[in-house]
C-alpha cells in the first residue's frame, strides 16, 4: 500500500489531520467534562454531545452533494484551512472562560467541516488504490488515523492536566490543532487537483458558482437517497452502523458519569487522568484491528464478520460491564472500540464496492450521519433514565441485548436472496463481500 505514490499522500494528509482531531476532541472534552468547576450531569454530558454532534449531521448529506460535483483534492486542501480559521475562534473562545452557546457553535463549525474532510477522504480512496486493496486501505487508513488521533487526544489531555485544567492551557492546546490542519493542507496541495475526482465523463460540464449549484442539491439529494434505498447492501449496513452507534452513545456518557462522578467525584484532575487510561485501551484496540480485519476477511464474508463482531460486543458488555469495576471497563474499551471499528472497516469497503462513484460523496455523508446522529440520539435518550454516577446495571444490560438484536437483524437481512428486479450491482451484501473476498 505505501508503495503507491498518491495513496502515501492521501495517507498523509489524513494522518496529520486526525492528529488534530483527537487534540481538539481532548481540548473541548476535558474543558466541558473535566473541569475542576463543574460536577457533569447524565443531562448536560447528552446535551453536549446533542449540540456537537446532531446540528451539522443534519446538513451533511447536503454536503455529500458537493463531494460529488467539485474537485475532492480542493475540498480536503481548503477544509483543512478553514478548519484551522475556526480552531483559533474556539481557542480565543475558551481563554476567555466562556461556556455557553458561542463556544459550542465554534466548536460545531470545525466538526461540521472535519466530516466533510472525512467523507471527501473516504470517496477519495479508490481512486489511489485497487480494488482488490480497498479492504487492506480501510483497515490502514482509517485505523492509523484514528490511532494518531488517540496519541493527539492523550498527549493533549496530559498537558491539561499537567496545567491544572486551566482555560488557557486549553486554548493553547487548541492552537497546536489549527497547526496540524494547515500541515495537511500543504500535503494534500501536493496532488494534482483531478487525481481524486468525481469522475466526469468526457464532454461533461464542469460544476458552476455555488448559488447556481446549490439550486440543484435537493433534487440531488433525493437522487442519492432513491439510489441507497433500491440497494439493500448500502442500506443494510447503514442501518446496522445506526443501531450500533445508538447503543455507543449510550456508553459514552456513562463513561463520562462514571470517572467523573462514581469512580472519582472528588478530583477532577484525577477522574481525567484515568479517563486517559481508558481512552488509551480503547486506542489500542482500535489499533488491532487492522491487524485482524483484513485476514478474517479471507475467512469470513464481511457481513458475516460484522454480525459476528456485533454479537461479541453484546457479550462484552454484558459479561464486564455489570461489574462497574475500573480494571474490567479498561477491557470493555478496548473490545468495543477493536469492534467498533472492525464494522467500520467493512461497512465502508462494502459501501465502496457497491456505490458507483458519481454517488459516492453522498453515500458517504449519508454514512456519517448516521453515525453521528444516532451517537448523539444514543446519548439524550439515556440521559432520562441514567443516575448522576452513571452506574446503571439494567442500561448496561439493556445495551448488552441491543447489540445482539442488531447482530441477528443484521444478519438476517444479509443473508436474503437477492430480490428478483433489484438494479445491477445491487447483489446481496453476501455474495458481494464473497465475490470481493474471493
Amino acid at each position: 500500500m505505501l508503495a503507491e505514490r498518491n495513496f502515501r499522500r492521501l495517507f498523509w494528509t489524513r494522518l496529520i489531520s486526525q492528529t488534530g482531531d483527537g487534540i481538539v476532541t481532548a481540548a473541548i472534552g476535558t474543558y466541558v467534562f473535566f473541569n475542576a468547576t463543574t460536577f457533569t450531569s447524565p443531562t448536560a454530558a447528552a446535551s453536549a454531545l446533542t449540540v456537537l454532534y446532531l446540528p451539522y449531521s443534519l446538513i451533511g448529506p447536503f454536503a455529500g452533494v458537493f463531494i460529488d460535483r467539485w474537485s475532492r483534492r480542493q475540498i480536503l486542501v481548503l477544509s483543512a484551512l478553514l478548519r484551522s480559521v475556526f480552531v483559533v475562534l474556539t481557542a480565543a473562545l475558551m481563554a476567555s472562560s466562556s461556556h455557553g452557546l458561542p463556544l459550542y457553535i465554534s466548536y460545531l463549525l470545525v466538526l461540521g467541516v472535519n466530516r466533510f474532510f472525512l467523507a471527501s477522504l473516504s470517496a477519495a480512496l479508490p481512486h489511489v488504490v485497487s480494488e482488490d486493496k480497498l479492504v487492506m486501505a480501510n483497515s490502514v487508513s482509517p485505523t492509523a488515523g484514528g490511532i494518531m488521533g488517540t496519541i493527539g487526544g492523550i498527549v493533549a489531555a496530559g498537558l491539561n492536566a499537567a496545567s491544572g485544567d486551566t482555560e488557557r492551557g486549553a486554548a493553547i492546546t487548541m492552537l497546536v490543532a489549527g497547526g496540524c490542519y494547515v500541515a495537511a493542507s500543504l500535503v494534500a496541495a501536493t496532488m494534482h487537483r483531478d487525481l481524486l475526482g468525481p469522475r466526469r465523463e468526457p464532454g461533461a460540464s464542469r460544476p458552476g458558482r455555488l448559488l447556481a449549484e446549490l439550486g440543484s442539491v435537493v433534487g440531488e439529494l433525493a437522487a442519492g437517497m432513491r439510489y441507497v434505498l433500491r440497494r439493500r447492501g448500502p442500506t443494510s449496513v447503514l442501518a446496522a452502523i445506526g443501531g450500533s452507534k445508538f447503543l455507543f452513545g449510550i456508553l459514552f456518557v456513562m463513561s463520562i458519569l462514571l470517572y467523573r462522578n462514581y469512580f472519582y467525584p472528588s478530583s477532577a484532575p484525577s477522574a481525567e487522568g484515568h479517563y486517559v487510561g481508558l481512552a488509551t485501551a480503547s486506542g489500542i484496540g482500535y489499533a488491532c484491528a487492522a491487524l485482524l480485519v483484513p485476514p478474517a476477511t479471507r475467512r469470513l464474508t464481511k457481513p458475516a464478520l460484522i454480525a459476528l463482531l456485533l454479537a461479541a460486543s453484546a457479550v462484552v458488555t454484558g459479561a464486564l460491564g455489570e461489574t462497574f469495576d475500573q480494571i474490567a471497563y479498561l477491557a470493555i474499551g478496548f473490545c468495543l472500540y477493536l469492534a467498533g471499528q472492525g464494522v467500520a472497516i467493512c461497512a465502508v469497503t462494502i459501501l465502496q464496492e457497491e456505490v458507483e462513484d458519481e454517488y459516492r460523496g453522498r453515500m458517504f455523508a449519508f454514512y456519517d450521519v448516521m453515525f453521528n446522529v444516532t451517537l448523539a440520539a444514543g446519548a439524550l435518550v439515556s440521559a432520562s433514565f441514567m443516575p448522576r454516577t452513571g452506574k446503571s446495571p439494567v442500561l448496561i444490560g439493556v445495551v448488552a441485548v441491543g447489540y445482539a438484536v442488531t447482530a441477528a437483524l443484521y444478519w438476517f437481512i444479509a443473508r436474503q436472496p437477492s430480490v428478483p428486479g433489484e438494479e445491477p450491482g445491487t447483489s446481496s451484501p453476501s455474495s458481494a463481500a464473497q465475490a470481493s473476498s474471493s
